[in-house]
């Protein structure tokens, strides 16, 4: 190879590196562009979320009753 051969290799990737790198910031544009609209409609989900269905109020915890254990074992009783 000549020195002109050489040349037209430097050139040429030096034109794939610049159409690489122009590459890389398109992606990288839009990969910040997606990612703040996944936010954002994660924002919004909630806040509509909030409105439509809003948390219901808490049950009281049902009262216990106590049955003593010595009703339970005589049963009922024939007279």
């Amino acid at each position: 190879m000549d020195i002109t051969g050489l040349w037209i290799v430097a050139v040429s990737a030096l034109l794939v590196a610049v159409v690489a790198f122009a590459q890389a910031r398109r992606t990288a544009r839009q990969l910040a562009q997606i990612t703040e609209m996944y936010w954002q409609l994660k924002y919004d989900h909630g806040e509509l979320k909030g409105k439509v269905d809003p948390q219901a109020p808490a049950r009281p915890d049902p009262q216990q009753t106590f049955v003593p254990l010595s009703s339970i074992k005589k049963g009922p009783t024939a007279t």
